[in-house]
């Protein structure tokens, strides 16, 4: 069954969606659990690293296991073995997890499959009533976007985007120091994902990275299904782990909002020259037309009046960097400059202070308490909090602290960035998709001390 003809044959799952308020509802009445029931659907290198990082904290019980890929489900077993973490049961079977969100015995599934599949397993986790954290992005166009947040709204089960950047520690620290008004009156600011993936994009069939220049059914991993997307769109196909940690500190569908965007593009150089000087001038996929820019660039208006510069780098050599820019009235950190510099602080006008001095004095008490055991964890101790974050809110019943909404407003750039570009980078307005709640929503992200766990 493919991508299409899942969404047509989702509705069977979904078959009198209209009682799941009642059964949330009744779920949140009874004794908990004491570990979260979880099921993962995608084992590659991001689902892999999530299914350590649930084991190793404790406080999940694995059920289920789903890949069509063969070795990532006996790396998915290696995982379990040699955590001495149950025996859970696995699936090969693209649509296995059509089974799976149907378990009694599952409380939450945690996606982490190719782009086009996120909107399809999250409509039928959903439905089926489990609490859904999906790996970004959301969904690839506008419509699938609503109707993700049709349907979360309709069966009021739980969704979360799992958009670990926002869990940085200094992004943390920084969120701190601009709810102290450290920053002033925010007005502008940077970000993107500007990271040299070509080894990623390309690979040899046999290897996980590298070694080669094939992509798409000759090439594995996400040299398969994340490199055609750079044949057949020119947009930002990769805006949330910039986006995510600012909205968080612009209150985006929490007091204020995205209005409009405008993106442009370079021309699409990169990646050609890469299979050239890797697979030599008479390589087939010489001829392949890359219709990506190797640098998007997008400006975005806030209805608060604040703009951000988003950029999508990925295509060529360069050091790995989220561009991270926060400035304000009061003053400026900037990521690449490992600066800070604050008007009323600052002991030289005009000058960078080492960022370091003040990330840790606004440290996130999560960091602060967690720090030890987070930083042995992926991308930096990101995952440890995202998973712990996750699992409390399971097993406790919280409210998820990126919701639907943000995943939505977040998500929605990716699309939109493409229509801009395909219209001579003409303004585009960005969907209200929280229908004006985002009047009277409050911001949540970071106001905890620490975990109910």
């Amino acid at each position: 069954m493919n991508r299409g003809e899942f969404i047509a044959h989702a509705t069977i799952i979904g078959a009198g969606a209209a009682v799941f308020k009642d059964k949330m509802i009744l779920a949140g009445t009874k004794k908990q659990s004491p570990k979260a029931r979880l099921a993962f659907i995608g084992l590659g290198m991001r689902g892999s690293g999530l299914l350590k990082e649930a084991v190793s904290q404790g406080h999940s019980e694995i059920v289920a296991i789903s890949d069509i890929n063969e070795i990532a489900i006996n790396n998915a077993k290696q995982i379990i073995k040699d955590t001495g973490s149950g025996s859970p049961d696995y699936y090969l079977k693209e649509n296995d997890f059509e089974t799976i969100v149907t378990r009694d015995d599952v409380d939450a599934v945690i996606i982490a499959t190719p782009w086009e599949w996120h909107l399809p397993m999250s409509l039928a986790s959903l439905k089926a009533g489990k609490h859904t954290g999906c790996e970004v992005i959301a969904g690839l166009t506008v419509p699938e976007i609503w109707e993700l947040v049709n349907l979360q709204e309709k069966t009021k089960t739980p969704y979360m985007m799992m958009e670990n950047v926002c869990y940085r520690r200094d992004v943390m620290a920084v969120l701190n120091m601009a709810r102290k008004n450290l920053f002033g009156n925010i007005t502008y600011m940077e970000c993107g994902y500007q990271h040299d993936l070509r080894e990623v994009l390309f690979n040899d069939g046999q290897h996980m990275t590298g070694h080669g220049v094939e992509f798409g059914e000759k090439g594995i991993n996400e040299a398969r299904w994340r490199t055609p997307h750079y044949v057949s769109h020119n947009g930002d196909m990769y805006p949330t782990h910039g986006a995510g940690p600012l909205s968080n500190i612009l209150n985006i569908t929490r007091g204020n909002q995205f209005a409009q965007l405008v993106s442009m593009a370079t021309p699409a150089i990169g990646l050609h020259q890469y299979i050239v000087e890797n697979g030599g001038n008479s390589h087939p996929n010489t001829k392949v037309k890359f219709k990506c820019g190797d640098v998007v660039t997008t400006l975005i208006k806030c209805v608060n009046g604040e703009v951000i510069k988003m950029t999508f780098d990925t295509s060529s050599p360069r050091p790995y960097s989220l561009g991270f820019r926060v400035q304000g009235s009061e003053g400026i950190w900037t990521e690449d400059a490992k600066g800070i510099y604050l008007q009323k602080h600052s002991p030289r006008a005009h000058e960078y202070e080492p960022a370091a001095k003040y990330f840790s004095e606004h440290d996130h008490p999560y960091w602060k308490k967690y720090g030890d055991k987070a930083e042995s964890s992926g991308h930096g101790g990101m995952d440890y909090f995202i998973i712990r974050e996750f699992v409390d809110c399971v097993i406790n019943r919280k409210p998820f602290l990126m919701d639907v909404y943000d995943a939505a407003m977040w998500s929605v750039l990716r699309p939109l960035s493409e229509k801009s570009i395909a219209k001579g980078s003409q303004p585009v307005l960005i969907p209200d998709f929280t229908r004006g709640k985002w009047k009277r929503r409050k911001p949540v992200f970071g106001m905890q001390n620490d975990f109910s766990l």
